[in-house]
């Protein structure tokens, strides 16, 4: 049985500024609007915005990833596309490239970065057994101070399958991760996190 499973995105907007000025606000401790993404046009998502990681995520090969099921497709509106102001990235039940499934994976690598701020996220999740849906932060380099996790992440989101109900969210260095249980990170219950749209907020502060 062929299947597809949905992340809807809604809006995404940082408000802050770009790593040219790492000034976070506008002085008077309000930030300020300097990227977003409304999604107010139809069709593949915008090239000047987005780039994808293609592949298997199988870090020996690609360098990223953590060997999932799915094979990263890029340019392909059956896994990613936009609509009516929604992003939808899809995965789909399907042999390609040798795997069962495809899927996709946006960034913002090699078009746009930035340190500090707050980013605001607005997206509905797939919930079922199998997924691991995330809106997470890694360096533009990946290895500045060496291999995963020293360079750092920032998950603002994870929702995995075996827990549909909560989400999470995780700073991971060098010193705090999930494989020696040091991690930095708050769970909380959202229910309803499949039937409607949540914003998800990170704010980045120097300190």
């Amino acid at each position: 049985m062929k299947y597809i499973l949905t992340l809807f995105i809604q809006i995404l907007t940082l408000f802050g500024c770009s790593t040219t000025d790492e000034s976070s606000t506008n002085g008077a401790g309000e930030y300020q609007l300097v990227w977003s993404d409304e999604f107010e046009y139809t069709g593949l998502p915008d090239t000047t915005k987005w780039a994808y990681d293609v592949g298997d995520g199988c870090p020996e090969l690609c360098g990223w990833g953590n060997n999932e099921l799915q094979y990263y497709t890029a340019n392909r509106p059956e896994n990613a596309f936009v609509n009516e102001g929604v992003l939808t990235i899809q995965v789909q039940n399907e042999k390609y490239e040798g795997r069962d499934f495809t899927s996709a994976k946006l960034v913002t690598k090699g078009k746009q970065d930035w340190k500090y701020g707050r980013f605001e996220i607005r997206a509905k999740l797939p919930t079922t057994k199998g997924v691991w849906s995330a809106i997470w932060m890694m360096p533009t380099d990946t290895t500045i101070y060496g291999r995963w996790p020293r360079s750092g992440v920032i998950d603002i989101m994870e929702n995995v399958g075996f827990d549909p109900d909560t989400v999470e969210a995780s700073a991971h260095t060098g010193a705090y991760y999930f494989t020696v249980g040091t991690q930095k990170h708050n769970r909380m219950a959202v229910p309803d996190c499949d039937e409607n749209f949540h914003t998800y907020t990170l704010e980045w502060e120097e300190d």
